[in-house]
């Protein structure tokens, strides 16, 4: 029997058949918990007061502006599930950039946590297509009233008395459930259409062992931002699994996590590596209980080998990942290969992971060559799938910038193994053209990080007159550490070529980060082209 894969079939499921599971939201204090079947009813009263308040129909896009926490969750099943489109709305983004996307999905709700009152009031007024505003939590929705076009409307008083159950419609699965946009590193952030269907494949995969291994005994410590990439899919694949989710809120900082890790006793993680180093470096002041997370999920940008290490020895094992946006973003998971042990499955981990059967994946030279799955031919990442866009949201003809013969242009450079493994050496704006040869900017920065001095380190290309460019190592010490511009080449120059060693060197108070926690580098190559770090040069 052929059914369409719809996303109230998981709310339907998780809030019945796992009904017991439930998210657990940190408040600061403590912890306050919400049921699966809790965050049934509540969907299907805000589906209630969506559709009969404020006149959501067909595919009306509503928006949400919030931290990870139950009504978050409680929107990310509702607005899908009654055939409208979920738009999270990246809170970390530029005034200008929020204005741009909110305008271009055309966002007729906005749902906001109201510690962020004061962030959105500021773009509200420019949003041209917002008419409703709910606000989630007690604070004062004042700030608002500048816009004046819009209805301001309290979370609570909307889901009063409304009914606990909705008949959902029968949407096709290839229709629209979500909107994500990019982070817009350069130019504007482009828009991402999930439809049902691909998110309840990539849901499928994330459950798998080889990817998250959810089940109903897992406790997923859901730190990845549910306003970017869709916390990784996570949501709905503990919908479909019976894991339960632990969702940090606010409280985001290494102390608060490491509360709520000793409290509520994750089984599993999901974040970016500069949340991990930071709580590595709280834990070495501060000891606390983190036994129960055995698992970490890393991804967004490259885990340093010596922070897994770290973790490891604290019994946690860091599982590297990879993806995008443009993916849903599930690409990769690595898990070292069966019989594998010691270092060589080590040297497994280090990689991206082995892609999945639902995903293909090439490596294309830059004649446009396809390389050969050798483990060594270095080149493009190309990828396709079922939970792969083929375009952006408002683009008649996919920008061949980004897309070839229905293949994903990742921006990535590496190699793939014949046995599926993906290890990528840099993005291809990253890598570092000296002298007609490349250097990775993320392999010096493993090694960097890998110093005991060193909390982070970011390498950049800067013009060169020889070389046209050459490595800029910027660098942060960890508190009251101590290490010169010549111990650190000297550390580095037992682990690469001698000529990929840096010659200039900056020493800076914090690497400057994306909205999604990546390292920024082309706010570091602006600072070295402005003269604004201090930069020794050695000879």
């Amino acid at each position: 029997m052929d059914l369409p894969l719809q996303i109230s079939r998981l709310l339907e499921h998780g809030s019945t058949v796992h009904g017991e599971s439930e998210v657990i939201t940190w408040t600061g204090e403590g912890a306050r918990r919400t049921t699966y079947t809790e965050v049934g009813a509540l969907s299907a009263q805000l589906a209630h007061a969506l559709h009969d308040d404020l006149g959501v129909r067909g595919d009306d896009r509503v928006a949400t502006f919030m931290w990870n926490n139950a009504e978050h969750l409680v929107a990310y099943l509702a607005v899908p599930s009654m055939g409208a489109v979920l738009h999270t709305l990246n809170l970390r983004l530029f005034p200008e950039q929020l204005t741009y996307i909110a305008n271009h999905a055309e966002d007729k709700v906005i749902i906001v946590d109201s510690t962020l009152i004061p962030l959105l009031a500021r773009v509200l007024p420019e949003l041209h297509t917002v008419k409703h505003v709910v606000v989630v939590g007690g604070g004062d929705p004042a700030p608002f009233a500048a816009a004046t076009q819009v209805q301001v409307h309290r979370w609570d008083d909307l889901m009063a008395g409304k009914p606990t159950t909705y008949e959902w419609p029968d949407v096709e699965e290839r229709d629209a459930a979500a909107f994500c946009y990019t982070s817009g590193t350069t130019g504007n952030p482009k828009g991402v259409a999930y439809s049902h269907r691909s998110i309840w494949l990539h849901s499928m995969q994330v459950c798998m062992a080889e990817s998250f291994g959810l089940s109903p005994q897992a406790k997923d410590l859901v730190i990845v931002p549910m306003f970017h990439a869709m916390a990784w899919g996570l949501p709905y694949a503990a919908f479909m699994s019976g894991a339960s989710l632990i969702m940090p809120d606010r409280f985001l900082q290494a102390a608060p996590l490491a509360a709520m890790i000793e409290a509520e006793q994750p089984t599993l993680a999901g974040a970016v590596p500069t949340i991990w180093t930071d709580l590595l470096a709280y834990l070495e002041q501060h000891p606390a209980d983190i036994s129960s997370l055995k698992e970490a999920v890393v991804g967004g940008s490259a885990c340093p080998p010596a922070l897994m290490h770290a973790f490891s020895a604290r019994g946690m094992e860091i599982i590297h990942a990879w993806g995008m946006t443009e993916m849903s973003p599930l690409g990769s998971v690595s898990r070292p290969p069966r019989g594998a042990t010691g270092d060589e499955a080590w040297a497994y981990r280090y990689t991206q992971g082995r892609v999945p059967a639902s995903v293909a994946a090439r490596i294309v030279g830059p004649t446009g060559e396809v390389m050969p799955n050798d483990g060594e031919s270095v080149g493009e990442l190309e990828v396709r799938g079922p939970w792969v866009t083929n375009r952006y949201y408002g683009e008649d003809i996919p920008d061949p910038e980004k897309f070839r013969d229905g293949w994903l242009r990742t921006g990535d450079v590496g190699t793939l193994s014949a046995n599926g493994y993906l290890t990528l050496t840099d993005r291809a704006k990253d890598v570092i053209k000296s002298g007609g040869e490349w250097i990775s900017s993320v392999e010096l920065e493993n090694h960097l990080m890998a110093h005991p001095s060193v909390l982070e380190a970011a390498v950049v290309g800067v013009p060169d007159p020889k070389w046209d460019e050459r490595p800029l190592a910027a660098v942060v010490l960890k508190e009251n550490a101590t290490a010169s511009a010549d111990e650190l080449r000297d550390f580095l120059s037992t682990k690469i070529a001698r000529w990929q060693l840096p010659e200039r060197w900056t020493f800076i108070e914090t690497v400057p980060k994306t909205s999604v926690g990546k390292f920024d580098k082309k706010v570091i190559r602006k600072q070295y082209a402005d003269g604004e770090l201090t930069v020794e040069t050695l000879s």
